[in-house]
């Protein structure tokens, strides 16, 4: 019998066969979804052979698919992708330049 090791240390992340981090939360979502689409098309009453092929194809997609992203962002890089999505690309300043030279009032704070 085959002994895996998931974690190699304390505070290193969680790797599993190449998989870090968050692609292996992707990795489990997506097959244990294959696996419960197949299964209601099977009880719904659908062709066993479409089921094969769907479920098949679904789960090489995945497994594809998360390893590409792992390759291709690593560890950390996916989360900074998302991250740098919300952030603008550039800063609209619509104020004349001699405002922003404006000395500001002594009794600013009632004015905040």
């Amino acid at each position: 019998m085959r002994d895996y090791h998931i974690n190699k240390g304390i505070g290193r992340t969680v790797e599993f066969k190449g998989l870090k981090a968050q692609y292996l939360f992707i990795f489990a979502g997506g097959l244990l979804a294959i696996l419960i689409l197949v299964m209601i098309m099977y009880i719904s009453g659908a062709n066993s052979y479409l089921c094969l092929i769907i479920g098949g194809g679904g789960a090489s997609l995945i497994v594809w698919q998360t390893f590409a992203l792992n390759a291709k962002y690593g560890e950390h890089g996916l989360m900074k992708v998302r991250a740098g999505k919300n952030h603008p690309r550039y800063i609209i300043s619509r104020k004349a330049v001699h405002r922003y030279l404006k000395k500001t009032p002594k009794n600013h704070e009632k004015y905040c």
